[in-house]
């Protein structure tokens, strides 16, 4: 009770009280912290996906707005020489308004990163969004096969028959490319496990059908179970280690990252920027109150 208090609370706090607790998990509100960010993981040999903070827009001007912020990220990011790549949210370039339009200005990003033979990551949204995103990223694949993935989430009941449905474009040249994470929106019980034990086994379900079947996933997750889930079943099935990637958000868990690393595996860290990090802060703390008591002690512990 007490957690979800303090999440119905933080919107109404002021900003800059807020940023105490949000800057241990956001780069920054410019391109200029993502870099600095970016080439510090870097500097630890650890890659990177750059994603501009927004989502859930009203208008299709917001839409063509971060499409052109997407497009400039890019090329700013190659003449930086970042090992990094790309994640966008389909609700930023008016999935909810316009598919047509939102596939329109995504396409033209996967094909900016591309030129540049890189690669964008579509995030996976809330329930609504699952098969629009789905059917974008098919679409999508077809064209750049090499160049665009998506993102599974473990607690929703579908995903492992969504990840069989996908099977039809698999190859081993231009294998399927997921990130695996357990998910944080809230969904009803019907299509949703709630239970912790519960997600992780349908988590490392999802995972053993991918790395039995060489899908390349970015296994997403600052749990320490999955963790050493995922090490077994990379063990079982003799995956080589560029068959794989461990992925986790900027700021969290960094001993648990150190480990990983220094076992010769490749990380990617998710790195959110940009002017709408009071939105993002603010929108995951509903969608998970427990994160409550870390705000509480970033705020009067860390000072």
């Amino acid at each position: 009770m007490f957690n979800k208090m303090i999440a119905a609370m933080l919107p109404y706090l002021p900003k800059k009280l807020v940023w105490i607790f949000s800057k241990r998990y956001i780069a920054g509100e410019k391109i200029e912290d993502a870099i600095r960010v970016s080439k510090e993981l870097n500097s630890q040999g650890i890659k990177v996906t750059l994603d501009i903070l927004g989502e859930f827009i009203k208008t299709l001007e917001e839409a063509e707005k971060n499409k052109q912020d997407y497009l400039n990220l890019i090329d700013r990011i190659q003449s930086e020489s970042i090992d990094g790549n790309y994640s966008l949210k389909p609700t930023m370039f008016g999935l909810l308004l316009d598919k047509d339009v939102c596939y329109n200005h995504v396409r033209e990003i996967v094909a900016k990163a591309a030129s540049y033979e890189n690669f964008i990551r579509i995030d996976m949204e809330d329930s609504p969004c699952t098969d629009m995103e789905i059917d974008l990223y098919r679409k999508l694949k077809a064209e750049f096969p090499k160049n665009v993935g998506l993102v599974m989430q473990a607690y929703l009941k579908r995903t492992l028959n969504d990840v069989k449905s996908l099977m039809d474009i698999h190859s081993t040249e231009h294998p399927l490319n997921f990130r695996l994470c357990k998910g944080i929106y809230i969904e009803p019980a019907e299509i949703a496990y709630k239970k912790y034990e519960e997600i992780n086994q349908h988590y490392l379900e999802d995972l053993e059908f991918m790395l039995k079947n060489s899908i390349y996933p970015g296994i997403a997750s600052h749990d320490k179970p999955i963790v050493e889930g995922a090490f077994k079943l990379i063990e079982k099935y003799n995956v080589p280690k560029n068959m794989y990637e461990f992925q986790m958000l900027y700021g969290v868990t960094p001993e648990l990252r150190r480990s990983i690393v220094e076992k010769g595996n490749a990380m990617r860290i998710y790195v959110p920027f940009g002017k709408e990090w009071f939105g993002y802060s603010t929108r995951r703390l509903k969608e998970n109150p427990k994160m409550a008591s870390h705000i509480i002690k970033a705020i009067f512990v860390r000072g």
